[in-house]
C-alpha cells in the first residue's frame, strides 16, 4: 500500500488493487472541513489523475458521527469583502470540479451527518452509499444565512429535482437515509459502519474490474451535458449577485456569530 499525505486531517492511501481512499479525519469536529482539507482534496485528485494504476476512489469520514458536518464555520470570520465570498465559492467549484473530472469512479461512503460542504462533496461523487443513521442537508436557512452556488444548485437539482432542493433548503431539515434513498440522493442504504465498509470495498473492487474507458467516457459525457457555458476569464459568473447578496449581508455575519456562540440567530433580511 502506498500513501500520499495531504494533511493530518485528510488521509490518502492507494492499495495494490488500485483502490484509492480519502478519509476526512477530524472526528473530534464531526469532520468539519477546513480550507486546508479542501485543498488537500484537490491535491489527492491530482495524484490520482497522475497515477494510471488507480481504478476507483472511496471517500469517507473518520468515526461514526459524521461523513462531514460542513465547512469549519470559524474560518468565515475573516470574510469582509466581495472577493472573500466569491473567492470561496470559486475555490469550492474547483474542489468539486476536481472530483467530477476524475477519470475514475468515485464512491461516497456516508455514516452519520452529511451536511453543507460535506453533502456537496457527496453529491459530486458518482455513487453514494449510506448507513441507516445517515442524515443529509444544507441547514443554512437557520444557521448561517448564506447560499449555495449555481454549480451546487445544479448538481443537487440534477440528483433530486428543484422542488426537493427548495424543500430541503427552505425547511433547513435533515433528510434521513431511507428518504434519501427514495428520492435518489443515495443509491443504497446499509445497516451500520461495518456493513458500509464491506459494501463500498466490494463495489470499488467491482468497478476496478470494469472497462475504465467506458466509465471515464460516461462520467465525462454526463458532466459535459450538465455544464453551463464557460465564463470568460474575469467576467462575472452566473449567480455572483446572489452569492454577494448573502455573504455580504448583516444576516450572514449574525448567523455565523450565533452559530459559534451557540445561540439562535436574529434575522433582519439585510
Amino acid at each position: 500500500m502506498s500513501a500520499t499525505p495531504a494533511t493530518d486531517e485528510l488521509l490518502f492511501t492507494t492499495d495494490a488493487a488500485g483502490i484509492a481512499r480519502i478519509v476526512l479525519n477530524r472526528p473530534q469536529a464531526r469532520n468539519a472541513l477546513t480550507f486546508a482539507m479542501y485543498q488537500g482534496l484537490i491535491t489527492c485528485c491530482d495524484a490520482i489523475a497522475a497515477d494510471p494504476a488507480v481504478k476507483a476512489l472511496i471517500i469517507t469520514g473518520a468515526g461514526d458521527k459524521a461523513f462531514a458536518a460542513g465547512t469549519d464555520i470559524a474560518q468565515f470570520r475573516s470574510f469582509e469583502t466581495a472577493e472573500d465570498a466569491l473567492g470561496y465559492e470559486r475555490f469550492m467549484d474547483r474542489v468539486l470540479g476536481a472530483l467530477e473530472r476524475l477519470r475514475v469512479p468515485t464512491i461516497a461512503a456516508i455514516a452519520g451527518a452529511c451536511t453543507g460542504g460535506g453533502a456537496a462533496i457527496a453529491a459530486a461523487c458518482d455513487l453514494r452509499i449510506a448507513t441507516r443513521d445517515a442524515r443529509f442537508g444544507f441547514p443554512i436557512a437557520r444557521t448561517l444565512g448564506n447560499c449555495l452556488s449555481q454549480g451546487n444548485l445544479k448538481r443537487l437539482s440534477g440528483l433530486i429535482g428543484p422542488a426537493r432542493v427548495k424543500d430541503i433548503i427552505f425547511t433547513a431539515r435533515l433528510v434521513g437515509a431511507e428518504e434519501a434513498l427514495s428520492i435518489g440522493l443515495v443509491g443504497e442504504v446499509v445497516d451500520d459502519r461495518a456493513a458500509l465498509t464491506d459494501r463500498v470495498d466490494a463495489l470499488a473492487q467491482l468497478l476496478a474490474g470494469h472497462a475504465p474507458l467506458t466509465m471515464q467516457a460516461t462520467k465525462e459525457g454526463l458532466r459535459r451535458l450538465a455544464e453551463e457555458e464557460p465564463t470568460a476569464d474575469g467576467a462575472p459568473h452566473p449567480g455572483d449577485d446572489l452569492i454577494l447578496l448573502c455573504y455580504m449581508s448583516r444576516d450572514f455575519r449574525e448567523g455565523m456569530e450565533a452559530f459559534l456562540g451557540k445561540r439562535t440567530p436574529e434575522w433582519s433580511g439585510r
